[in-house]
């Protein structure tokens, strides 16, 4: 069930760069904000294909957390970042500058060797309340926290870091909920599905999280959020698997190509951002 859940995991990473390509293309000629923002872009086609990615991308990932961790299939959306790059570039008709493969091969390696060297395990679909209480305020008072720092008048690419980091927490709480709702819906049915909190829960953080992806893209360049979009949520999501679902990862001296693995995703995902604010015109 693991291969299973990392199939999904990497479609599902696809899915969501196809979304993110075509959301920033829509939001990249608007001035407005907020709420607003999201007014204008429902009436744009670009929009509305990205939105289609998105939602693709939300029942790859149930399909992927239900038969796996979450320390597992969230970080493998890491892989939303070259995959965005690389739709990104054919869209707006520019071209990847040859370094931008050495990022792309240092994320795919590193997440590679990261995650065969960790093996998450141990994963249950549900939480007790007790635990869901501090996870949610950690969680929701870091995105109040980022959004408030990234008010109107800090430099762009600040303001996209920041609201991206909000998206990204955002995004793993959401997959949290959604982990433990299709868990109900997996060994209860659809009523129990429900009449859980956890399925209304996942439903506004994932409309909170769409609403400030559409800021962060707005606020600044790719190269600004979408590291943030990746890193924040694998690592909000591994923190979130191992609090409430008792996942684990391996340690000892398998922490030495973890470590090895997660410096190459972290200079691969450099890379790949300097790469992007050099995107030749075609």
């Amino acid at each position: 069930m693991i291969e299973l859940a990392a199939a999904f995991a990497v479609a599902g990473a696809a899915s969501n760069a196809v979304g993110t390509a075509f959301q920033r293309k829509a939001a990249s000629t608007s001035r407005r904000g907020g709420v607003r923002l999201l007014a204008e872009l429902v009436r744009r086609p670009a929009w509305v294909l990205g939105m289609a990615g998105v939602i693709g991308a939300a029942l790859f990932q149930s399909l992927a957390l239900v038969n796996g961790p979450l320390a597992l299939v969230q970080p493998l959306f890491i892989l939303e970042l070259p995959f965005a790059l690389l739709v990104a570039g054919p869209l707006m008709h520019r071209r990847l500058p040859r370094s931008g493969w050495w990022g792309v091969g240092g994320v795919v390696t590193g997440l590679g060797i990261l995650l065969a060297a960790a093996a998450p395990h141990g994963a249950t679909s549900q939480a007790a309340l007790v635990r869901w209480i501090p996870a949610l305020g950690l969680c929701l008072g870091g995105m109040a926290a980022a959004v408030l720092l990234a008010g109107r008048g800090r430099p762009a690419v600040r303001r996209a870091a920041l609201l991206a980091a909000a998206s990204a927490t955002g995004n793993a709480l959401t997959a949290a909920l959604l982990k433990s709702a299709t868990g109900t819906f997996a060994d209860h049915g659809f009523l129990a599905f429900l009449r859980s909190w956890q399925t209304y829960g996942f439903a506004v953080t994932g409309a909170v999280s769409v609403l400030l992806l559409e800021n962060a893209l707005q606020a600044g360049p790719l190269a600004a959020a979408q590291p943030a979009l990746t890193i924040g949520d694998a690592m909000v999501s591994l923190a979130l698997g191992m609090t409430l679902f008792d996942e684990r990862i391996r340690t000892g001296w398998w922490l030495v190509p973890e470590l090895c693995g997660a410096v190459l995703i972290v200079a691969g995902v450099v890379v790949l951002s300097r790469a992007a604010q050099r995107i030749i015109v075609r």
